[in-house]
């Protein structure tokens, strides 16, 4: 199950009413909503407006105060996933704070599907720290981050190889972070793969930026996180021999895990209500028959899925979602389902609990027959 509703601990803003006067270009007002938390007010507006480089930035401003995040995709036209995500959470609704996305930064690129632009420009090398970026387009980006000073930026991209802890090998897989965030990353790598990924060959992996003197640098994150101490992250998704579907809901689930994960960490005690669950919830599935994740189970055989022995240390469970197989959803619901199993399958198993919070655990078994 997908979540597009971002709560008070999901998301991250600047107080309404921001306008872009450094930018030279105004918000154009789009509209507003009522939800949970309040009023969302949509706006958005074009940078290099005029020119082939001409994109959208969009703005979601929620009227109860919060943090700042801004979300970039499309800096290199040929990273499909990465903008396909950001132009999807450019939809997300917000209970809190503030939401910027500019889907995609790279207008040209992405019409010609190649990494740079046709004057063979790099975007992403054009931010260097401490300086004035080096192109038109990479000063009007800029211009939009430092002018919204977020608390995070997420920049989403794709490699056709997997990271090994080595950037110049590929960095497929893998999410890099800034001084200081390296526990979120590893959380998030962690949390992705375990709800969203079923093969082991394609784990996320975490790793830090590179130094400010070696390479790669002038990257967007590197100086959002330098030079205007955010909480700066790239991620990657592995683009080749993978759905664009799976790619586009590994972005989205890495977005919205960080901004789970730095929205509490950023909550004080004052902001914390000293009647809800503070602990996390404990996901654990039982079968019938017992062994039957330890065992080659017969063709057509039924086993009963239970999550009766999860539970919340101070509250209470209020959801039980179980995905099957390898669709990537999670569909099903309920303390006990059923599953049978074909013959030659081995089918995944995971079940996420929910909590009063809407904090969460998964689970997870495997489950096989022969023939």
């Amino acid at each position: 199950m997908q979540r597009d509703t971002l709560s008070r601990r999901t998301v991250l803003a600047v107080a309404a009413g921001c306008t872009l006067t450094s930018t030279g270009v105004a918000s154009v007002v789009g509209d507003t909503a009522d939800t949970d938390g309040g009023t969302v007010t949509r706006t958005s507006f074009p940078i290099r407006e005029g020119t082939d480089e001409e994109t959208t930035v969009f703005v979601m401003t929620a009227d109860a105060e919060g943090p700042t995040a801004v979300v970039v995709g499309g800096i290199h036209g040929n990273e499909v996933a990465g903008y396909t995500a950001a132009d999807q959470i450019a939809d997300w609704t917000i209970n809190a704070g503030t939401l910027v996305v500019i889907p995609e930064a790279n207008a040209v690129a992405i019409e010609r599907g190649t990494r740079n632009d046709e004057e063979g420009t790099n975007l992403n090398r054009q931010f260097s720290e401490g300086e004035t970026p080096q192109t038109e387009l990479a000063r009007a980006i800029w211009d939009v981050i430092s002018e919204y000073d977020p608390d995070v930026v997420v920049d989403l991209h794709e490699s056709t190889d997997i990271y090994a802890g080595d950037p110049t090998d590929g960095v497929g897989q893998a999410i890099f972070y800034s001084d200081g965030d390296e526990a979120t990353a590893v959380d998030v790598a962690e949390y992705v793969t375990r709800n969203y990924v079923d093969d082991p060959d394609l784990a996320f992996q975490s790793g830090p930026f590179s130094s400010p003197d070696s390479e790669p640098n002038g990257l967007l994150v590197h100086k959002a996180a330098r030079d205007l101490n955010a909480d700066a992250f790239l991620a990657e998704t592995l683009s080749t021999d993978v759905a664009l579907e799976t790619r586009v809901q590994w972005h989205r689930a890495i977005v919205e895990r960080l901004f789970e994960s730095l929205t509490e960490a950023e909550l004080s005690a004052d902001d914390v209500d000293e009647t809800s669950d503070t602990e996390p919830p404990v996901a654990r599935i039982e079968t019938v028959p017992t062994d039957a994740a330890e065992t080659t189970l017969e063709p057509g055989q039924t086993v009963t899925l239970d999550a009766s022995q999860s539970r919340d240390p101070d509250g209470e469970l209020v959801r039980y979602e179980w995905r099957i197989g390898d669709d990537g959803a999670f569909d099903r619901t309920g303390e006990t389902i059923e599953v049978t199993i074909s013959e030659n399958t081995e089918q995944s198993v995971v079940l996420r609990v929910v909590d009063a919070d809407g904090a969460t655990d998964t689970d997870r078994i495997t489950l096989s027959a022969g023939c």
